[in-house]
């Protein structure tokens, strides 16, 4: 993985570069953020260049033997930890759940995706439980890094998720990673630095990621095959997270629905048009019951993002058809109502799960909402 095959965050890509360049890379780093950031994908790029054997001044050549092998992630002097647990495929293996054993699904998501959430690792080796780092762990990172480096300057040593890490394991590897071996280097990839034990924290260098700019966001969507106004869209929605704007992305279809569903809504409660509020409500009824859920999710952040329109339009995360709407609408909320709106939604939540009747749920609200618009 190149450099410029991450998202954004060009300037930490210099400071990574410049550790290499003035030979002054710290043994132990710790990537902080969110998985949409691109942690992972960096942490690989910043591999990829260390062992680069022919690099330029600001990314690995891509062509060497070395990059060649990076790209298939299969480079003898690159390690990989990250969290597992006990699946049919480790079912004989008992206690020794270790990342070893799912390198192929790893190299295919990692290839595939480059970038992935927590969950996504799961469902791609049908984990239905929270992996974990377990002691087994611990002896196989010592072992391959006593070995010297096959083909590279530096063994490259990637923990994905180091706070699934049991204590065990981070107290069998604080001297390692304080003293690794000669020409070692470990990178630590965290979603939650806080979650990650102290004994670790403190024996690294952190290198914090930072949102992503929208226009590198949008960039990477419409090379990723989406129209421009869609990725526009997505990228001002995401807040600065790839992985946000590829769900904003996938869900914007069912949203169209509720927009309209609460478009019409509104156009209805204005004009106090109650007979049709009526079949608005019994329509809604039809819904299915998880759909009905996130149309009241949906119409609160509407509501939430309209009284924002109100006091900051340049704070407001709608899409351009949402924006458009609103610049129109906002005005008809009554700003002492907001409140009141919120606690009539958050009321037919619990109601729709415990299995009250939607079109009396949807009733009620529709004719609350009527009392609360000009």
């Amino acid at each position: 993985m190149l450099f410029k095959d991450v998202v954004g965050q060009d300037e930490l890509k210099k400071k990574l570069v410049a550790t290499v360049t003035d030979n002054r890379i710290s043994h132990a780093q710790l990537f902080e953020g969110f998985a949409g950031y691109g942690g992972l994908p960096l942490s690989i790029a910043y591999a990829q260049f260390i062992s680069c054997t022919n690099r330029t001044a600001t990314d690995s050549c891509g062509t060497c033997p070395s990059c060649v092998k990076y790209s298939k992630l299969i480079h003898p002097d690159l390690h990989f930890v990250f969290p597992v647990n006990k699946t049919a495929k480790t079912e004989k293996e008992k206690d020794r759940q270790i990342s070893d054993l799912f390198l192929q699904e790893w190299r295919n998501i990692v290839l595939q995706k480059k970038y992935f959430s927590e969950m996504e690792w799961y469902n791609a080796i049908n984990l239905d439980v929270q992996g974990l780092i377990r002691i087994a762990e611990a002896d196989s990172i010592m072992s391959k890094l006593k070995l010297t480096a096959c083909e590279s300057s530096m063994k490259i040593m990637i923990i994905w998720l180091p706070e699934r890490m049991r204590r065990e394991v981070a107290n069998s590897l604080l001297k390692l990673i304080e003293e690794p071996p000669k020409e070692t280097l470990f990178l630590l990839v965290t979603e939650h630095a806080d979650e990650v034990l102290p004994t670790i924290y403190s024996r690294t260098q952190r290198i914090k990621l930072l949102p992503l700019d929208e226009k590198d966001t949008a960039r990477a969507l419409i090379n990723d095959g989406y129209s421009e106004k869609d990725a526009a869209d997505a990228s001002r929605l995401c807040e600065g997270n790839y992985l946000n704007a590829k769900k904003i992305l996938t869900a914007s279809e069912a949203e169209k629905e509720y927009f309209e569903l609460f478009v019409t809504l509104m156009r209805l409660a204005h004009a106090n048009r109650i007979l049709e509020l009526l079949d608005w409500a019994e329509n809604a009824a039809k819904l299915s019951k998880e759909k009905q859920k996130a149309f009241l999710v949906y119409a609160e952040r509407m509501f939430r993002e309209n009284y924002i329109l109100s006091i900051n339009p340049n704070i407001v995360y709608l899409n351009s058809a949402e924006l458009e709407w609103s610049g129109k609408f906002y005005r008809y909320i009554k700003t002492d109502c907001i409140h009141l709106i919120y606690r009539h939604i958050n009321d037919c939540i619990p109601q729709l799960a415990q299995n009250g009747n939607a079109k009396i749920i949807f009733t009620d609200l529709a004719l609350k909402i009527r009392m609360c618009i000009d």
